[in-house]
């Protein structure tokens, strides 16, 4: 398996949950609070708690986010982990592109160079 597609796996359930625009601003509540209860995060939000619940553990379950019982309470924060590990899968599956567009790129100018050789003729040497 090549470094791109190395990870990809677990980007898949990254991206998956950063999809849904509430589990995106969820996740920057937490990260501005430092951690929250989901009754907390659910007075910020146009949600239910139950909602939040459902979505708190959709990035739990992407390894975004992990709860831990304070009390009565669960306290959520988050996990950044799963966020760099995507962003590195990211970044060399970019860099794999990179390489493979330079590589079309190569050849594309070598036709072109090609093509304007052979219109403009042989060379005369004195």
């Amino acid at each position: 398996m090549t470094g791109a597609g190395h990870g990809a796996g677990e980007a898949d359930a990254v991206l998956a949950a950063l999809a849904d625009p509430t589990r995106r601003r969820l996740l920057d509540l937490l990260a501005a609070l430092g951690g929250a209860s989901a009754t907390a995060l659910a007075e910020r939000l146009p949600v239910s708690r139950q909602a939040v619940v459902k979505h708190l553990s959709v990035l739990d379950d992407a390894g975004l986010v992990i709860g831990r019982r304070v009390g009565r309470e669960v306290r959520y924060t988050v996990r950044s982990a799963a966020l760099d590990a995507t962003a590195r899968w990211m970044s060399a599956l970019a860099a794999d592109w990179d390489r493979r567009l330079a590589a079309v790129k190569r050849v594309a100018e070598a036709a072109e160079a090609s093509e304007a050789a052979q219109r403009q003729g042989p060379t005369t040497r004195p």
